[in-house]
């Protein structure tokens, strides 16, 4: 194993040193003050505005990057060769190297930053911040992932399916395909999924709903039986609310003895969109007039989350009232601060917020505490580039926070969407596509398929492909009719299909929805403006009037 090469103490005096005895130490106030900042940063990573801003003030942008230079230059004196080895800054961003890095103390074994009085607002606003919750750091401190908090979602198990004859092949089969459908749902982050083992060990010749709720903990069961007549294999699928034991819909499936594992694909994709949907749907009914206080936890995020992707701004509103609410109850939740990064990013995008600096900002600092808490969260890390995409433009950044987290977690849909539109704004349309296909393969639960497709016409779009890009765009739109940037993407499409006047009908839709909506402004804010996708987009634009 390599050898640390520096020592951080943060809890009681803030120390600063090498771990090779009298190789250096930093002594300065605003020095120990750079490195706590970038200790306690995601990846160690803080950009040179961030530390200006907090540590000079944002009254003067000159001064602030020239003390910050200068600041450097100081710790580069004092730590010799060991700068290079720890040290990284380019012309945004400065970044410390934390596997070199081991810290003395824990949370509560003193105060956080005790002594280093920093004469600057926004420092001492973040110390205190750090001060009044010095958990937001644990992860700093190797605690395990099993100390962070359960996601406050719903929780699913999925029964085998039960051979009626006692058969036992299709004993097999049943088994096997509820397990296949435990491994798609457990690739969402909306919902916990019991572990197949656990669900396999209740199986019996009878579901009893009430042992199910009980021993398992969980909100919603799949289960059902599986039968054979003559060749052919027949499952019923029924979808139960585990805390009343009523049925929310049944399936039906059927396929071929021989051919049933080849042919079960669509049937089991069928399933688990379903049980997306009806979750979502089952708790919108359920937070629907009822007051904010009596809505039970794992129903906040969700139905915050299916708010946050309807169509209208009254709803979004809404969701970011139950975002609040699940923050204030969770908050230690990586998923829920990136839940409300999220939110403030569709604010600026969909063209709904007041002050679009201040949620960008707030946007960024969601992502931030998400990744903070867990630093190794492959979905904070999507949402962390999302931010960092869409608003600002840093493609660089975002393009590491999806790599990143698709090497923490493969299987990650939203990852791979994001990437691919990505890959598209870089005019790299073959692997746009590419990476969303594999996006929608993914996350067939997804009960925002809108926002898939919106993406899948965007990626369509970078390939010149401009009869698919319209198609994803129109099923895009049969979900969400409001949503702009689809309605940019058909434009687009259809300009370019030649289709001239059903382009204006579309313009026409967008200038009723967006009146305040300028060719300029879309290309001063869109992160593919200096790429050919966007110069298309601007040329379609320009066409139907805009």
């Amino acid at each position: 194993m390599r050898a640390k090469l520096l020592e951080i103490s943060l809890f009681g005096s803030c120390i600063v040193r090498s771990l090779e005895p009298g190789a250096f130490e930093i002594t300065g106030k605003k020095h120990r003050a750079i490195f706590a900042l970038l200790a306690t940063a995601p990846h160690g990573c803080r950009s040179r505005t961030f530390l200006q801003e907090t540590l000079w003030g944002a009254s003067c942008y000159d001064t602030g990057r020239q003390s910050l230079r200068r600041a450097l230059s100081d710790i580069k004196s004092a730590m010799g060769p060991y700068y290079s080895q720890l040290i990284n800054t380019n012309n945004s961003e400065v970044t410390l190297d934390l596997s070199n890095v081991v810290f003395a103390g824990q949370p509560g074994q003193g105060t956080f930053l005790e002594g280093l009085d920093v004469p600057a607002p926004l420092f001492e606003e973040w110390r205190d911040s750090v001060r009044a919750n010095p958990e937001q750091i644990h992860a700093l401190f190797r605690a395990p992932t099993s100390a962070l908090p359960r996601p406050p979602v719903p929780t699913v198990t999925v029964m085998p399916l039960l051979s009626i004859e006692s058969n036992p092949e299709l004993t097999i089969l049943g088994d096997w395909f509820a397990e296949e459908i435990c491994r798609s749902l457990s690739r969402t982050n909306l919902l916990a999924v019991i572990s197949h083992f656990s669900s396999r060990s209740l199986a019996g010749r009878r579901i009893d709903i009430e042992v199910i709720r009980s021993k398992l903990k969980v909100d919603y069961c799949v289960a059902g039986s599986i039968r054979q007549i003559n060749d052919e294999v027949i499952t019923d699928v029924d979808f139960l609310d585990a805390e009343t034991g009523r049925i929310l819909w049944t399936r039906q499936f059927s396929g071929k003895l021989n051919d049933f594992i080849s042919d079960a694909g669509q049937g089991l994709t069928n399933i688990v969109t379903s049980v997306g949907n009806a979750i979502a749907s089952d708790t919108l009914r359920y937070v629907r007039g009822r007051p904010i206080s009596e809505i039970a936890d794992h129903k906040l995020l969700m139905a915050s989350v299916s708010l946050m992707h309807r169509s209208t701004l009254r709803d979004f509103a809404k969701s970011r009232e139950l975002l609040d609410e699940a923050l204030r109850r969770s908050p230690r939740s990586a998923e829920v601060h990136a839940w409300r990064g999220k939110w403030h990013v569709l604010s600026v995008i969909n063209g709904w917020s007041s002050d679009p600096a201040k949620d960008t900002k707030s946007a960024v600092g969601s992502t931030t505490k998400a990744l903070d808490i867990d630093p190794e969260n492959a979905f904070c890390m999507t949402i962390d580039g999302f931010a960092h995409n869409n608003l600002l433009r840093r493609l660089d950044v975002a393009s590491n926070r999806y790599e990143i987290a698709l090497d923490q977690n493969p299987n990650e849909a939203l990852s791979w969407l994001l990437r691919g539109a990505l890959y598209a704004f870089q005019d790299s349309g073959e692997q746009a596509v590419h990476a969303v296909d594999k996006a929608r393969k993914l996350s067939p639960i997804d009960p925002f398929r809108y926002f898939y497709d919106c993406l899948s016409a965007t990626a369509y779009l970078a390939a010149e492909d401009y009869e698919k890009a319209l198609q994803f765009a129109n099923s895009s739109l049969e979900r969400n009719q409001r949503h702009l940037s689809t309605l940019r993407a058909k434009i687009i499409a259809l300009h370019f299909l030649d289709r001239t006047a059903e382009a204006k009908e579309i313009a026409d839709e967008l200038r009723r929805r967006q009146p305040t909506f300028s060719v300029e402004g879309y290309m001063n804010a869109h992160p593919a403006a200096d790429y050919q996708v966007g110069q298309n987009a601007m040329r379609a634009l320009r066409a139907v009037g805009f």
